[in-house]
């Protein structure tokens, strides 16, 4: 039996929950690739799959074996590739994924000089607030906002995440200046869309933090549709520095100094975080990327 294969096999039936579907990414009939599993689990003795007419499910212990199987695998593709890529000229396809602002306002225009720079490289970039797992998702780079996260990658804080509140002139014409927190509430609020709900407006009121959200006219995942609407006078809106400085320099916008200070969580250093996996740091393409990313963000924060 070709163990290997039959390993292979085994952890795309499970990731894609079909035989048939699994059969199909490794262009064999799925009787064979069924055939390779029943002959690995006769080797191990245990059962791993529980199969029916429509699902395909883990056994207690096929889980297990599951989760180990995989990361020897992925471990197994990374030497391959290290190996294969030493000492080369970047290139092959590079996987990226990006939360939507970030990508569009800062990240894309990026993307477009490392293209010119190495020009062997094949850009694969998908802009989306949902989280993404590096492994699982075959992601190269991840650039996410909030924290350093927990799961076993390397996470470069490329920079700061302030939210700030923001209004036009307009607006503060029309219903007045809230410098004081509490007054928020008789405001008008938009808010952008997280995967986990509209970004909250909190601060600290002696010693207890609370949600001074205003009332809600929009809430949108929607960016410069929030803006627009901000700069129509609509509302109030709270995004990142980075995201809002264009229009505060140019006045469309204007920062609200608001008593106690607002922010979108309890938790202090929000950042914008550069995500990889370490042994994949050798790989010249990542190594390009992650070098060239570094380096123009910290220069681009020089330059706003």
């Amino acid at each position: 039996m070709d163990q290997l294969r039959a390993l292979k096999y085994f952890v795309q039936v499970v990731e894609t929950g079909s035989f048939t579907k699994a059969a199909t990414l490794f262009s064999v009939p799925p009787s064979s690739l069924s055939r390779r599993i029943a002959d690995l689990e006769k080797s191990l003795g245990a059962t791993l799959l529980k199969r029916s007419t429509r699902v395909v499910t883990l056994t207690e212990i096929g889980q297990r074996y599951y989760h180990q199987v995989s990361d020897i695998l992925k471990s197994l593709e990374i030497t391959d590739e290290s190996v294969r890529s030493y000492q080369t000229t970047p290139m092959g396809v590079l996987n990226i994924t990006s939360t939507v602002g970030f990508g569009e306002q800062i990240l894309l225009p990026l993307l477009d000089e490392f293209s010119s720079l190495y020009p062997q490289i094949t850009l694969n970039v998908n802009l989306s607030d949902e989280l993404s797992t590096l492994a699982r998702d075959e992601v190269d780079l991840a650039i996410r906002g909030g924290y350093a996260p927990d799961e076993r990658v390397v996470a470069i804080k490329l920079m700061n995440n302030e939210f700030i509140a923001v209004a036009s002139t307009n607006y503060i014409e029309r219903f007045g200046y809230p410098t004081d927190a509490l007054s928020l509430q008789q405001h008008h609020g938009l808010y952008f869309k997280t995967p986990v709900g509209p970004t909250p407006w909190l601060c600290e009121i002696n010693g207890q933090w609370q949600d001074v959200s205003a009332a809600p006219v929009l809430i949108s995942n929607n960016g410069p549709w929030l803006l627009k609407k901000a700069i129509a006078g609509k509302g109030i809106l709270m995004m990142p520095r980075w995201a809002l400085a264009h229009y505060l320099h140019s006045g469309e916008l204007i920062e609200l100094s608001i008593t106690p200070t607002l922010t979108i969580t309890q938790s202090p250093n929000l950042g914008i975080y550069l995500l990889y996996q370490k042994q994949r740091y050798q790989v010249p393409k990542l190594k390009a990327a992650i070098d060239f990313l570094v380096a123009r963000i910290k220069a681009y924060q020089l330059d706003s």
